[in-house]
């Protein structure tokens, strides 16, 4: 009787996932009634539809692109401080990363990024030699947001 490491199990329950996805995605009304819905209401659904997890390109695309992204928000709400926002790449993927870890997809990238930020939101106003500030993957994953001090040249 052998044991499975943990990545052996991630392994095989992921698999597992995937292979319940796939069938789901080919559910047909009829499965619905012999699985117990009653057809009135299985003749109502207009289209059956499976969504899989966010990876975490999603997650960053939905950090960064819309036109009301998180991302742009946060970066708007500095610019009233005068101070510029920036994110590195890898702190947008640790982001995600976080996210996809507690299991709380896209909805969860704001309270991600709110219990990083606010220390910071709430120092930043008294700091006024403070012209830039960039978030890095160590802020992350340590889960403290501290000030890059870069004073603006002149």
């Amino acid at each position: 009787m052998g044991f499975r490491t943990d990545e052996a199990k991630e392994a095989a329950f992921t698999e597992s996932n995937k292979r319940d996805t796939e069938l789901l995605a080919q559910v047909q009304p009829q499965d619905l009634i012999k699985f117990g819905l009653i057809p009135e209401f299985v003749g109502r659904l207009p289209v059956v539809g499976v969504l899989s997890d966010l990876d975490e390109d999603a997650l960053v695309e939905i950090l960064t692109k819309p036109k009301n992204a998180i991302v742009k928000q946060y970066q708007r709400l500095f610019e009233f401080e005068n101070v510029k926002l920036r994110f590195s790449e890898e702190a947008l993927r640790a982001i995600s990363r976080e996210a996809m870890s507690r299991k709380v997809g896209a909805r969860g990238l704001r309270m991600i990024l709110e219990e990083l930020m606010l220390d910071l939101m709430y120092t930043l106003p008294s700091q006024k030699r403070v012209r830039e500030c960039e978030v890095t993957r160590d802020m992350v994953e340590k889960r403290n947001a501290t000030l890059a001090l870069m004073e603006k040249a002149g």
